[in-house]
Parts: structure tokens; C-alpha cells; sequence
């Protein structure tokens, strides 16, 4: 019998190469929406990782900086420094937004402000140097596609570029754009000039700020409103031996702020930033399920369906239901290990050329595979219940 499903396989070959062939397309579309949920995942662990940090101190009653806005004023890193237990701690800043290249391109990525030398700024660069300046320089992920020495623009100004590093993107994917913390403290809550103007023109119209008999109030008071003195978040790192739910909790007592630990940032991304995402993925592979079962019971069937002469004949020379019903598993089965070869080597293929990160795994395959195999072989019972009821006598009729 497994002779006759591969004769009868071969028989109609080209209908079934081309079925593989559009099954396997959609196997390989299921495992690239499974590398892009893994992706996603890795990109908000990879965004932690690259913190360098083992505690966030942001804004109270927030879950900033990457889920939520968050904003604190950056002299509070002074007092944090004396903690017990906190080895470092340094201000930075998060602003996504289109940034523009010499040329006139725009390229999206995330601008993160850093303070030198403390954590925050990227762990290893591919090429160049990291930030030494404070104004006007900027290392950036190679997936921006700046160039060493080039000239981009974050808003107002001009920078250049003087180191590349690589996997520094944002829970988004979004790749890294790390400038000087001073710098990105102005872009982010820069005003444009006629904003800056009209406010400057209210202020002199309140009395409140514009006293005759104190001079220079007027004055402090328009410097303080186009100064920016907050940041989005502290960055933690702690001394050895130190555990973070500890030093966290007299964070939290003492300097009135919302602090999470690795762990808890980590829930927030996955489990709550990229929850929807996850759930959308998940509804399109149970459709993409039901479509593959329906492409293999539709092509089973109707080579089934060919074959009702032979099949009688073989009730006739008394050969038993279980084997015609194994013979047609094969052919199931042997459809569904062709699409996902099909589909393994499309969707490795293909990749790369996403433009998020598609983290392909291992379990993933595997999983894909015995799934695979159970929807081929739950799409042959109904050619096999149409097998099983074929009358002998129609051998002869």
C-alpha cells in the first residue's frame, strides 16, 4: 500500500507539488508570524539588556518610560547616587520621532539621551568611539543606516555621527540614536520659535510675573519656561550582593518615585505592551490553520474522488478499510512534510528582509511541524470516509 499512495502520488504529481507548494507558502507565512511575535519579545528584552540597568526610577504612579510617559526632574539622580546600594544611577531620556539625514531622508528611530560613561549608553560599538562631548555627536544603530562621519539633524540642530553599534532598538523595533543627555533634554521639550514667542509675550501680560518694583523677575521667570530640567528616567545599576526588590522598596519609601526592577519591567513590555500584538498574531495562525486544513482536505478529496474505480477494486480483491484509510493518511501526511519543508526554507529565506527583527526558533519549527502533520491528517477523514463507503461492486459496474 505505500507503493500504491507513492505510484498514485506520482500519477498526479504536478497537482500535488503545486499544493505542496501553497501549503508550504502559508506554513512559511505561519512561522514568520511566530518569528515576528519572538522578535518582538527579543527586541524588549534586548532594549533591558542594553539599559545596563537594574533598577528604573520613574515618574510615581507610572509604568514609563517605554510604556508610558514619565518625567522627573534630573537633579533627583543626586540623591539617589547616595542610596544604599546603588552602585550608579544616571539620567536619560526616550523621544521617538523622524529624524533627518544630510540628504533629506527621514529615518525613524529613537533618540535616547545619555550621560557618558554611565549607564545607558550602548555596551559595544561595531565601529568609532563613543560620546565624549556634550553637544553635538551621536552613536547610532546600524539599522538606521548612518554612516561614520555623517551629518543628521534632531530638530534644531546638526550632529555627527562617531560610533555604530548593532541590536539597539526600542520595544518597537525602532532602531537606537543615542545623543548627548543635554542635547536630548532640548529636543524633547524644545518649543518652536513662535510658540516660545507667544509665551514670552503672555508672561510680560500677567502681573504676576511682571512686577514693577522687582526687577529681573520677568526675566528668571521666561528663562525657566524654554529650560528643560526633566528626564524620563534614572537608571540604576547596583553594588554586588545587593538584591533590587530591596533597594528598590527604599526607593520608593524615600524618594516618592516608581521603581521597577528587571523583572517587573520586563512583564510590562511583554505582558502588557505587546500583549495585543500578541493576541492579533495568534488570531491569524488559528486562520491560517483552518485555511491549510481546508487547501489539504479540499486536494485529498479530490484525488480520492479519482481514484473511486481503484479503490473499489481493491475492496474487491478483499483488501481491508484500514489499509485504504492508511494509504490516503500517507498521501496526507506526505503533503504536509513537503509544505513545511517548503515553508521552513521560505521563511528563513525570507527573514532577513523584514523590517522588524524575526527571531526564528528552534521549538518554533518543531511545534510547526507536529501541527502540521495533525491538521494533514485531521483534513484526510473526510476522503477517508468517502473511501470506506465506496461499493465494490462498482468495480465491475
Amino acid at each position: 500500500m505505500i507503493s500504491l499512495a507513492g505510484r498514485d502520488i506520482l500519477h498526479g504529481w504536478g497537482k500535488f507539488a503545486l499544493t505542496g507548494l501553497g501549503l508550504g507558502l502559508l506554513i512559511g507565512v505561519t512561522l514568520s508570524m511566530a518569528g515576528i511575535y519572538r522578535g518582538m519579545v527579543n527586541d524588549a528584552q534586548a532594549l533591558l539588556t542594553n539599559s545596563g540597568a537594574d533598577l528604573w526610577l520613574v515618574q510615581k504612579d507610572t509604568q514609563g518610560p517605554y510604556a508610558e510617559s514619565s518625567s522627573l526632574k534630573d537633579d533627583v539622580v543626586r540623591s539617589v547616587r547616595g542610596m544604599p546600594g546603588v552602585g550608579q544611577a544616571a539620567n536619560v531620556t526616550y523621544l521617538t520621532q523622524q529624524v533627518q539625514t544630510a540628504s533629506g531622508d527621514d529615518v525613524r528611530v529613537m533618540v535616547v539621551g545619555i550621560e557618558p560613561g554611565q549607564p545607558g549608553e550602548p555596551g559595544y560599538l561595531m565601529a568609532g568611539r563613543q560620546l565624549t562631548r556634550d553637544h553635538y555627536e551621536a552613536v547610532a544603530d546600524v539599522k538606521t543606516g548612518f554612516k561614520l562621519g555623517e551629518e543628521l539633524r534632531v530638530r534644531r540642530h546638526s550632529y555627527t555621527v562617531v560610533g555604530l553599534t548593532q541590536r539597539m532598538v526600542s520595544s518597537g523595533g525602532d532602531p537606537m540614536l543615542f545623543v548627548p543627555l543635554k542635547d536630548a533634554q532640548e529636543a524633547q521639550f524644545l518649543k518652536d520659535n513662535d510658540t516660545v514667542l507667544n509665551d514670552r509675550i503672555r508672561t510680560a501680560a500677567n502681573p504676576a510675573f511682571n512686577r514693577p518694583g522687582v526687577p529681573g523677575l520677568l526675566d528668571a521667570v521666561q528663562d525657566l519656561q524654554t529650560s528643560s530640567h526633566n528626564v524620563n528616567a534614572v537608571l540604576v545599576q547596583l553594588q554586588p550582593g545587593w538584591q533590587p526588590e530591596m533597594v528598590a522598596e527604599q526607593l520608593k519609601r524615600w524618594k516618592h518615585v516608581q521603581v521597577f526592577t528587571r523583572d517587573g519591567m520586563e512583564d510590562i513590555l511583554v505582558a502588557k505592551l505587546i500583549a495585543t500584538s500578541a493576541k492579533q498574531i495568534g488570531m491569524f495562525l488559528a486562520i491560517l490553520a483552518v485555511v491549510s486544513a481546508a487547501i489539504v482536505a479540499f486536494i485529498i478529496y479530490t484525488m480520492t474522488l479519482g481514484k473511486i474505480r481503484e479503490i473499489a477494486v481493491l475492496k474487491l480483491i478483499g483488501t481491508r478499510n484500514r489499509t485504504i484509510a492508511g494509504m490516503i493518511l500517507q498521501q496526507a501526511l506526505g503533503l504536509g512534510l513537503i509544505g513545511f519543508m517548503v515553508g521552513k526554507i521560505a521563511a528563513t529565506l525570507w527573514a532577513p528582509i523584514f523590517p522588524k527583527f524575526v527571531l526564528l526558533m528552534p521549538q518554533d519549527a518543531v511545534t510547526g511541524l507536529v501541527a502540521t502533520l495533525m491538521i494533514c491528517a485531521l483534513a484526510s477523514t473526510l476522503a477517508i470516509r468517502v473511501a470506506l463507503k465506496v461499493d465494490p461492486a462498482t468495480a465491475i459496474g
